[in-house]
């Protein structure tokens, strides 16, 4: 594959919402505009019962922002709003209707960290590591963090954003509750998710509704919190010190 996509299809109740952009699965604006514009989709089709988040490819879940765009922003505003794009993806999976899985193949970095966070019951594979690597180009994960920190708690989010050079194992982000299994292969991971997301689609999904209320208890602010954040990432990506960064990665 090399023709990057974001489309949606459904078989059986489950609606997959699949994103692919190589080499790494980062994400420019106009993927991160599709993929809350198909979340919302798909929570409104009442063919859906369970929506299954996944990106195509072997090797890397999602690798966070595309870096393209990183280091064409030249003024706060438009870094505000590229990273809006990851707000406006994270807070259509917490306002979704249905229940949200995420299928995670490999490793995650930055964005898709939060992206897998955000879903409400994630499966990965033994390769899925994870990386908080913001603050190594002079930013941080500030639009990400409520929806990390919900899942793994504060303490384990304040060591996975300060060892920013380091990769986490799946097994660490297991335990601390971001992946709720890991499977040995693609494969197992494949057999996982049916088997999930068949049972799910017994269940009634007017109870699903309302369980999405609970899960998502007290975050009724988060379009306002995560808009704020994007304007700190926004504002400190056009720093001295962040653009001299990202030169080193053109």
């Amino acid at each position: 594959m090399s023709t990057s996509y974001v489309h949606l299809y459904v078989e059986n109740k489950v609606g997959y919402i699949e994103f692919y952009n190589p080499p790494h699965n980062a994400l420019p604006t106009a993927m991160l505009e599709k993929l809350t514009e198909l979340i919302g989709t798909a929570g409104s089709d009442p063919s859906v019962t369970v929506i299954v988040l996944k990106s195509g490819g072997d090797r890397t879940f999602c690798a966070g922002a595309s870096f393209d765009e990183l280091i064409a922003i030249s003024n706060p505003q438009q870094g505000a709003e590229f990273f809006e794009g990851f707000a406006n993806v994270i807070n259509a999976l917490r306002k979704c209707p249905k229940i949200t899985i995420g299928r995670v193949q490999g490793k995650a970095v930055g964005g898709g960290v939060g992206l897998a966070a955000a879903t409400d019951y994630c499966l990965a594979t033994t390769h899925s590591e994870i990386k908080l690597s913001e603050l190594t180009i002079g930013i941080g994960p500030f639009v990400i963090e409520p929806a990390v920190s919900r899942k793994i708690g504060l303490s384990a989010m304040s060591q996975l954003t300060l060892e920013a050079s380091t990769f986490f194992s799946a097994q660490w982000a297991q335990k601390k509750g971001l992946f709720m299994k890991v499977c040995d292969s693609k494969n197992d991971l494949d057999t996982e998710i049916k088997l999930l997301t068949e049972q799910l689609c017994e269940y009634n999904p007017e109870a699903f509704h309302e369980l999405k209320k609970t899960f998502w208890e007290g975050t009724e602010n988060w379009d306002e919190l995560l808009q704020e954040r994007a304007s700190i990432s926004g504002r400190l990506v056009v720093s001295d010190f962040t653009k001299t960064q990202l030169k080193k990665y053109k």
